[in-house]
Protein backbone atom coordinates (compact mmCIF):
# COMPACT_ATOMS: atom_id res chain seq x y z
CA UNK A 1 0.00 0.00 0.00
CA UNK A 2 1.10 3.53 -0.77
CA UNK A 3 1.66 5.73 1.82
CA UNK A 4 -0.11 9.15 2.73
CA UNK A 5 2.71 11.67 1.58
CA UNK A 6 3.14 9.54 -1.87
CA UNK A 7 -0.43 9.82 -2.09
CA UNK A 8 -0.52 13.79 -1.30
CA UNK A 9 2.38 14.23 -3.83
CA UNK A 10 0.31 12.58 -6.34
CA UNK A 11 -2.32 14.68 -5.65
CA UNK A 12 -0.13 17.74 -6.45
CA UNK A 13 1.28 16.40 -9.78
CA UNK A 14 -2.42 15.68 -11.09
CA UNK A 15 -3.74 18.65 -10.28
CA UNK A 16 -0.58 20.77 -11.56
CA UNK A 17 -0.65 18.41 -14.92
CA UNK A 18 -4.32 18.34 -15.68
CA UNK A 19 -7.80 20.04 -15.21
CA UNK A 20 -9.84 18.08 -12.79
CA UNK A 21 -12.74 19.45 -11.94
CA UNK A 22 -14.66 16.77 -9.73
CA UNK A 23 -13.46 14.71 -6.78
CA UNK A 24 -14.32 11.68 -8.84
CA UNK A 25 -12.11 12.70 -12.13
CA UNK A 26 -9.38 12.81 -9.44
CA UNK A 27 -10.19 9.44 -7.54
CA UNK A 28 -10.09 8.05 -11.18
CA UNK A 29 -6.98 9.97 -11.89
CA UNK A 30 -5.55 8.46 -8.46
CA UNK A 31 -6.24 4.98 -9.46
CA UNK A 32 -4.64 4.85 -12.69
CA UNK A 33 -1.44 5.29 -10.17
CA UNK A 34 -2.66 2.74 -7.59
CA UNK A 35 -3.95 4.72 -5.02
CA UNK A 36 -7.19 3.19 -3.49
CA UNK A 37 -9.32 5.49 -1.54
CA UNK A 38 -12.63 7.07 -0.49
CA UNK A 39 -14.29 9.98 -1.56
CA UNK A 40 -13.76 10.86 2.03
CA UNK A 41 -10.40 10.51 2.72
CA UNK A 42 -9.91 12.60 -0.75
CA UNK A 43 -11.80 15.53 0.57
CA UNK A 44 -9.81 15.41 3.83
CA UNK A 45 -6.31 14.97 1.30
CA UNK A 46 -7.63 18.24 -0.51
CA UNK A 47 -8.35 20.46 2.30
CA UNK A 48 -5.04 19.39 4.00
CA UNK A 49 -3.39 20.70 0.51
CA UNK A 50 -5.46 23.59 0.90
CA UNK A 51 -6.49 22.82 -2.60
CA UNK A 52 -9.44 24.89 -4.01
CA UNK A 53 -11.23 25.48 -7.60
CA UNK A 54 -11.23 28.46 -9.47
CA UNK A 55 -12.01 29.14 -13.62
CA UNK A 56 -9.74 27.86 -15.61
CA UNK A 57 -9.16 29.43 -19.36
CA UNK A 58 -11.89 27.77 -20.87
CA UNK A 59 -14.53 28.50 -18.03
CA UNK A 60 -14.82 25.62 -16.73
CA UNK A 61 -14.28 25.22 -12.65
CA UNK A 62 -10.74 23.05 -11.79
CA UNK A 63 -8.88 22.31 -8.64
CA UNK A 64 -6.18 24.46 -8.11
CA UNK A 65 -3.13 24.42 -5.39
CA UNK A 66 -2.09 27.35 -3.47
CA UNK A 67 0.40 29.65 -5.02
CA UNK A 68 -1.05 28.32 -8.46
CA UNK A 69 1.17 30.57 -10.40
CA UNK A 70 4.05 28.21 -8.95
CA UNK A 71 2.23 25.37 -10.41
CA UNK A 72 2.09 25.89 -13.86
CA UNK A 73 0.51 23.49 -16.05
CA UNK A 74 2.52 21.71 -18.25
CA UNK A 75 1.57 21.17 -22.37
CA UNK A 76 3.32 17.73 -22.21
CA UNK A 77 1.87 16.33 -19.17
CA UNK A 78 3.67 13.04 -17.73
CA UNK A 79 2.10 10.31 -15.25
CA UNK A 80 2.26 11.49 -11.44
CA UNK A 81 4.08 8.43 -10.91
CA UNK A 82 6.89 9.17 -13.37
CA UNK A 83 7.09 12.75 -12.26
CA UNK A 84 7.40 11.86 -8.72
CA UNK A 85 10.72 9.66 -9.06
CA UNK A 86 12.40 12.79 -8.48
CA UNK A 87 11.06 13.32 -5.74
CA UNK A 88 10.09 17.10 -7.08
CA UNK A 89 14.18 17.69 -7.06
CA UNK A 90 15.63 20.91 -8.80
CA UNK A 91 18.77 21.12 -7.74
CA UNK A 92 22.12 20.65 -5.53
CA UNK A 93 24.28 23.71 -3.97
CA UNK A 94 27.27 23.23 -1.89
CA UNK A 95 29.16 25.59 0.23
CA UNK A 96 31.19 24.22 3.02
CA UNK A 97 29.59 21.97 5.36
CA UNK A 98 26.18 23.02 3.58
CA UNK A 99 24.61 21.58 0.56
CA UNK A 100 21.07 23.15 -0.20
CA UNK A 101 18.79 21.16 -2.23
CA UNK A 102 16.05 23.41 -4.46
CA UNK A 103 12.99 21.65 -5.21
CA UNK A 104 9.26 22.14 -6.89
CA UNK A 105 6.88 24.14 -4.00
CA UNK A 106 5.64 22.01 -1.88
CA UNK A 107 7.83 18.90 -2.00
CA UNK A 108 11.13 19.71 0.15
CA UNK A 109 9.47 18.57 3.61
CA UNK A 110 9.01 15.21 2.24
CA UNK A 111 12.29 14.93 0.52
CA UNK A 112 13.65 15.91 3.65
CA UNK A 113 11.69 13.17 5.64
CA UNK A 114 13.03 11.00 3.09
CA UNK A 115 16.88 11.74 3.44
CA UNK A 116 16.32 11.80 7.28
CA UNK A 117 14.93 8.17 7.44
CA UNK A 118 17.98 6.55 5.13
CA UNK A 119 20.37 7.89 8.03
CA UNK A 120 22.97 8.39 5.67
CA UNK A 121 26.13 8.82 7.45
CA UNK A 122 27.26 11.48 4.94
CA UNK A 123 24.26 13.76 5.89
CA UNK A 124 24.13 14.96 9.80
CA UNK A 125 20.55 16.35 8.93
CA UNK A 126 18.51 18.16 7.02
CA UNK A 127 16.29 21.50 7.68
CA UNK A 128 13.61 22.21 5.57
CA UNK A 129 10.78 24.85 3.91
CA UNK A 130 8.64 24.57 1.24
CA UNK A 131 11.02 23.98 -1.56
CA UNK A 132 14.36 23.98 0.04
CA UNK A 133 16.40 21.81 2.29
CA UNK A 134 19.35 22.49 4.21
CA UNK A 135 21.62 19.48 4.71
CA UNK A 136 24.15 19.39 7.34
CA UNK A 137 27.30 17.50 6.38
CA UNK A 138 29.61 15.26 7.79
CA UNK A 139 32.75 16.83 8.61
CA UNK A 140 34.86 13.78 6.79
CA UNK A 141 32.11 13.42 3.81
CA UNK A 142 33.06 15.08 0.65
CA UNK A 143 30.26 16.57 -2.05
CA UNK A 144 30.83 13.09 -4.38
CA UNK A 145 30.09 11.05 -1.58
CA UNK A 146 26.87 12.78 -0.58
CA UNK A 147 25.77 13.00 -4.17
CA UNK A 148 26.57 9.34 -4.71
CA UNK A 149 24.89 8.68 -1.40
CA UNK A 150 21.71 10.71 -2.61
CA UNK A 151 21.44 9.42 -6.12
CA UNK A 152 19.81 6.30 -5.21
CA UNK A 153 16.92 8.66 -3.44
CA UNK A 154 17.15 11.55 -6.33
CA UNK A 155 17.74 9.64 -9.48
CA UNK A 156 18.63 13.22 -11.88
CA UNK A 157 20.97 14.66 -8.76
CA UNK A 158 24.18 14.72 -10.55
CA UNK A 159 22.46 16.63 -14.02
CA UNK A 160 21.43 19.60 -11.97
CA UNK A 161 24.31 20.46 -9.83
CA UNK A 162 25.15 24.05 -9.29
CA UNK A 163 28.99 23.95 -7.13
Amino acid sequence: MKNKNSRLDSIKMIISSKEVGSQEELLNELAKEGFKLTQATLSRDLKQLKVAKAASMNGNYVYVLPNNTMYKRMTEPHSASEMLRHNGFVSIEFSGNIAVIKTRPGYASSLAYDIDMRSFHEIIGTIAGDDTIMLVISENSSRTAVLQALSGLIPNINHNIYK
